[in-house]
């Protein structure tokens, strides 16, 4: 059996059979994708952008609640930073959140001046609502619950609008190509159909900017679209980049339960229907969050999702309620799309309960980067949900996620105004080959998703890297072709996520383990991932400098 902590450094893949130059490449089409090719086309560089479907395939257009900021005159960016330091529970960057939300309401201007239509009052400001973990009503929206894809919307037609960008669809992004110091010098990447980029390539460029979005597929049931395979995470690993925070991933609480064979993608049901006053019930109609939380059904979602899943467990339950009724009438208003969906399987939410259970729904942790996007390899940079800036800590904050894509794209794009990296040849990877069957795929969600879900332990975090380990064998005789390269990619991610779970020997936001179900202040650090040239993972830790109590700041 293979070391249980141990990768691959490169997909096996042919040698490059195209090559193209840029300035910019960056892979990932959603809102942090997007405006960084819109930022970098600012300074005047050549983009070229690939994403591994449509450009509108990614999660951002799946955001149906909206995208947060401090908008309105009576609320501040002081209790929006407050908001989210308590809910990442004691472990986010506070210097990041600060910038988070002090350069959010500026980056959503730019935004709407970019062509995003929001939804507005009677006076004609911006309509802002309330999610779980927020004090005041900070959440834009668009189209009721479309917001992710009216942002996708106004972006896509930037981009397209310039014919500087360079956009490569239906291309898998494989392995970082380096030079002799390290640095990002490009990427080799597969192009899928006919034309002149078909099959394995090469881009090479001193900026490689990583906007891959999610891990979702690593589970058997996620509200992430099927794209969202860790390829930017598990590319960042095998270069040789350091991850942080992988074992924080938020399971959305109420996502619509679809029986207990449903597997993939799965419908979510926006926390901004609890803020519009909808609440969990047993089947008793008994409320779930009375006396759980003080904010109640508006608490951060991990604090939601243990209650249900306690409550599951408690009572043998393959799913809980959600309360909707008094949301009456305005349902077709407020939440259109939610609403037709709905109808589509039989529900109809005004006189019926929503059949709810959590779902892997965000990843909190990724590619470690500062506050400008940097990772660890010179040259490569990450942004959005692929990145950790710290920002989100043990718990993501509701509607916190576009705006981060939002705003570190804009501050990679100001570091690269001041002059990009040095172009330099790129030096061939002779490390270890990793390929494996996508026959393996479901073994991988089924392991991850009983073993490091939402209820954890040793033996239960241990027992998925031996599983992993088993599964982790090359088959020299196999394809090299997309699904194969995405398994390999969810098994290196799983494996990486696996060994974080198992470290972090405490209960801290989205992280629960039964053995340790207390918050224990000596992890009050950062639980660090790297693999080594030979492929094998260690741990080390980063101090988390600790923020005096919001209440003394504020």
């Amino acid at each position: 059996m293979s070391n249980p902590a141990h990768i691959g450094t490169k997909l096996t893949a042919a040698e490059p059979g195209w090559f193209a130059n840029t300035d910019v490449i960056i892979i990932g089409s959603g809102v942090a994708g997007l405006t960084a090719a819109m930022q970098a086309r600012t300074s005047g560089y050549k983009v070229i952008l690939v994403t591994k479907a449509h450009v509108d395939d990614g999660s951002t257009r799946w955001a149906q609640g909206g995208i947060a900021a401090a908008l309105d005159p009576n609320d501040s960016t002081d209790e929006h930073w407050r908001d989210t330091i308590v809910a990442g529970a004691g472990l986010c960057d506070s210097a990041a959140a600060r910038v988070l939300v002090v350069e959010g309401p500026n980056a959503i201007r730019r935004l709407i001046s970019r062509g995003a239509k929001f939804d507005k009052t009677e006076s004609g400001a911006i309509a802002l609502t309330r999610e779980g973990g927020h004090h005041r009503d900070r959440i834009a929206h668009a189209g009721g619950d479309a917001t992710g894809a009216e942002i996708s919307r106004a972006l896509v037609d930037a981009v397209a609008n310039d014919p500087e960008i360079e956009l490569i669809e239906n291309a898998l992004v494989l392995d970082l190509l380096q030079d002799e110091y390290g640095a990002a010098q490009g990427v080799t990447l597969h192009v899928m159909g006919q034309g002149m980029h078909d099959g394995v390539g090469a881009v090479l460029a001193p900026v490689v900017i990583l906007a891959t979005g999610g891990v979702g597929q690593v589970f058997a049931q996620s509200t992430n679209p099927k794209v969202a395979t860790g390829d930017g995470i598990a590319l960042a690993l095998r270069a040789g980049a350091t991850l942080a925070d992988l074992e924080f991933i938020q399971f959305h609480p109420t996502v619509l339960y679809l029986g207990s064979q449903a597997m993939g993608q799965q419908p979510l049901i926006s926390e901004a229907v609890r803020g519009e006053g909808a609440f969990l019930v047993d089947d008793f109609g008994n409320h779930i969050m009375d006396g759980v939380h003080p904010m109640a059904d508006l608490a951060p979602r991990d604090i939601v999702s243990i209650a249900i899943m306690k409550l599951m467990i408690e009572k043998n339950l393959s799913h809980v309620w959600l309360d909707a009724r008094k949301i009456g009438d305005n349902w077709q208003e407020r939440f259109p799309t939610i609403f037709n969906l709905l109808l589509g399987y039989g529900i109809d939410p005004r006189s019926d309960l929503i059949p709810v259970a959590p779902a892997q729904h965000y990843h909190s942790g990724g590619i470690r980067t500062d506050l400008y996007g940097r990772t660890s390899i010179p040259g490569l940079f990450a942004c959005g949900e692929v990145a950790c800036t710290g920002v989100h800590g043990a718990n993501r904050l509701a509607s916190n996620s576009l705006l981060e894509g939002l705003v570190f794209a804009e501050r990679i794009g100001a570091l690269l105004a001041l002059g990009l990296p040095e172009r330099k040849p790129y030096v061939p990877n002779v490390g270890s080959e990793v390929l494996l069957s996508d026959e393996l795929r479901k073994s991988i969600q089924n392991s991850m998703t009983r073993n490091v879900g939402v209820l954890r332990s040793a033996k239960s975090t241990n027992t998925a890297i031996d599983d992993l380990a088993l599964l982790n064998v090359s088959s020299s005789g196999l394809l090299p072709n997309t699904k194969n390269w995405e398994t390999s990619n969810l098994h290196t991610v799983a494996t990486a996520i696996s060994l974080a779970a198992s470290t972090r020997e405490e209960t801290r936001g989205s992280h629960w383990r039964e053995d340790f179900p207390e918050a224990n202040d000596s992890w009050l650090k950062r639980v660090l991932i790297k693999s080594d040239s030979n492929g094998k993972l260690s741990v080390s830790y980063e101090p988390v400098p600790q923020v005096p109590d919001t209440k003394e700041v504020l």
